[in-house]
């Protein structure tokens, strides 16, 4: 059976060579135009029509990251990031101890705060690190990028792809299961990661660090600010689980936890002006222009055959690999969306061949058919989430931290992060299969 290519799947893979080569010629070109021309290049060629492109951001998205990009800002034009983290990171008396305290404080604050929220904080602050103590910023923006999508995994609010299963896949407990499931593995392959990190930037380790006093405040009307916006953030977070455990009917969604937390900062700053001009608002070009070139790829259909051709994918093994593969070309929300009725369906077709007189004498059997199971779900959430680790475009807490790093004249290429991210996710991947399955 032919899978149907159409020119929004070549356009993908045109937009997904120049990420990875980011040249034409002698022009450079940032991620954010590359995704923006594949966006126009799809509506130029009328593969999508520009109301469905309007209708195809999500608007959710956008207002979260631009509530959240406010207070990162203010947070960094205050100077009480640098100020706040010398707190939290000052026991960092070398760079090992520097790379723990960054993925583990880092992974798990993504768990509860939204690991795109942490990119958002994180780069600026490993970027400072990175010149006060002379140490490659590759490193450490590998170690932000790794730390908040390992530690987001094993929460259902450290992600929207989580976040979107424990809903969409009606999970009773949703936090009780995803850390009884992914907590361990998740603390593992934290470890995992920075031993991997060690592998490839082993010059960098063993260096010892000077303590040094911490970064005066600049603005303390700022700061003030600041302050309250980030316990805002804390009190609505803790709100929101709140709320999840007793079961309640009441929306809350992060949206109004990012605008709520930046209104403070927008309200009774002075240099709200100034704040709203430098927040990254090429990013938010980014996912616009990602939301319409992906729409019009789910529109063609190539992925929903490619995944449908399959039918072991009821299977552990085969949804956290194809989490992982298919998560680079159509990003983990939208892949997500399509495989959780795809599993109901295959669950569903398989529990009625399998409703026999003597299949029913074991119903432990049939606990996982006429429904898409609990421990379906997590490895759903596992993989699409860790598939941020193996290239730059399987999360977006990747291309966040990227974007705001090249503001200050650093980068990451996609083969300096691939050739960290690919044996980092194999290992990851191995590590829940091997509890998902075994334990």
């Amino acid at each position: 059976m032919a899978l149907p290519v159409s020119i929004s799947v070549i356009v993908l893979f045109v937009v997904f060579v120049l990420i990875a080569v980011r040249k034409i010629g002698n022009i450079r070109l940032k991620i954010w135009q590359i995704m923006l021309g594949g966006a126009v290049a799809v509506l130029l060629t009328q593969e999508i029509s520009p109301l469905n492109a309007l209708e195809a951001i999500n608007i959710d998205v956008m207002l979260f990251l631009f509530g959240m990009f406010v207070v990162g800002e203010a947070l960094y034009a205050s100077g009480y990031l640098f100020h706040l983290s010398h707190g939290l990171f000052k026991r960092a008396k070398n760079v090992d101890y520097l790379i723990l305290l960054i993925l583990f404080s880092m992974g798990i604050l993504s768990a509860f705060l939204m690991n795109d929220t942490l990119a958002i904080i994180g780069t600026p602050l490993v970027l400072y690190f990175a010149k006060k103590y002379q140490i490659s910023s590759k490193l450490l923006l590998l170690s932000l990028a790794f730390a908040v999508t390992i530690g987001s995994v094993m929460s259902p609010i450290g992600n929207p792809q989580n976040l979107l299963i424990a809903i969409g896949g009606g999970i009773k407990n949703p936090f009780v299961e995803f850390f009884r499931y992914l907590t361990v593995p998740t603390i593992i392959n934290l470890f995992i990661a920075y031993v991997v990190l060690k592998i490839f930037y082993r010059g960098q380790f063993g260096k010892k660090l000077e303590d040094q006093d911490p970064e005066p405040i600049s603005d303390p009307r700022l700061a003030l600010l600041s302050k309250i916006s980030l316990s805002l953030i804390v009190v609505m977070v803790i709100v929101k689980i709140s709320l999840v455990f007793l079961g309640s009917a009441v929306e809350f969604r992060l949206t109004y936890i990012a605008l709520i937390s930046a209104a403070p900062i927008l309200i009774f700053s002075r240099r709200r002006i100034e704040v709203l001009k430098n927040i990254d608002w090429y990013t938010l070009i980014f996912f616009a222009s990602m939301f319409v070139l992906m729409q019009s790829v789910w529109d063609s259909g190539f992925f929903q055959s490619f995944i449908g051709l399959n039918q072991s994918i009821t299977q552990i093994s085969t949804i956290l690999v194809t989490s992982v593969i298919t998560s680079q070309l159509i990003s983990n929300v939208p892949f997500v969306a399509l495989y959780l009725p795809l599993l109901n369906y295959y669950n569903v077709f398989l529990g009625q061949i399998l409703n026999l007189p003597f299949v029913s004498l074991f119903p432990q059997l049939l606990e996982n058919f006429g429904g898409v199971s609990t421990i379906q779900l997590v490895a759903l959430a596992a993989g699409s989430t860790i598939a941020g680790n193996l290239f730059i475009l399987g999360a977006a807490s990747n291309v966040i931290i990227i974007q705001n790093a090249e503001k200050s004249g650093e980068t990451l290429t996609f083969f300096e992060f691939a050739r960290v991210g690919v044996p980092l996710t194999i290992l990851n991947i191995l590590v829940y299969w091997i509890f998902l399955t075994v334990f």
